[in-house]
């Protein structure tokens, strides 16, 4: 998956091993599989809850990107952004930190936040 994110947990030995055991029935692929599917689920149980929050915090939902043409246009024109994303947000990365940080008024990303060490720096104090 090119837009996934690499988490680390800590599970307790024997929910781990019941983990294992419907691996080695075949239930699931691996125990990766098994995470992503109990993931979902609980991701699809709480659909409402979500949806709620997305509506009341007006977040975009995907990838949200921006180039260094697509905040200069912005800085022209005196434009702010206030990002808010659930999912990825990309700048690329001829993206100058002095640019984002004129152009971009707050960033609030629940997910991953894709862009230069500088550029992430230079908004430090502007996310949420």
């Amino acid at each position: 998956m090119p837009d996934s994110e690499k988490i680390t947990i800590n599970m307790n030995a024997v929910d781990l091993g019941k983990i294992d055991l419907l691996v080695q029935e075949g239930v699931y692929t691996n125990r990766t599989d098994f995470i992503r599917t109990a993931i979902r689920s609980q991701l699809e149980k709480h659909t409402l809850e979500i949806n709620q929050s997305v509506t009341r915090h007006t977040y975009a939902i995907g990838v949200v990107g921006y180039s260094r043409a697509d905040l200069e246009k912005k800085q022209a024109r005196g434009e702010k952004l206030k990002v808010t994303v659930v999912g990825v947000f990309n700048l690329d990365a001829d993206v100058p930190p002095q640019l984002a940080a004129e152009v971009i008024e707050s960033v609030q990303v629940r997910g991953v936040f894709n862009g230069s060490e500088a550029v992430k720096a230079s908004l430090a104090d502007r996310m949420l």
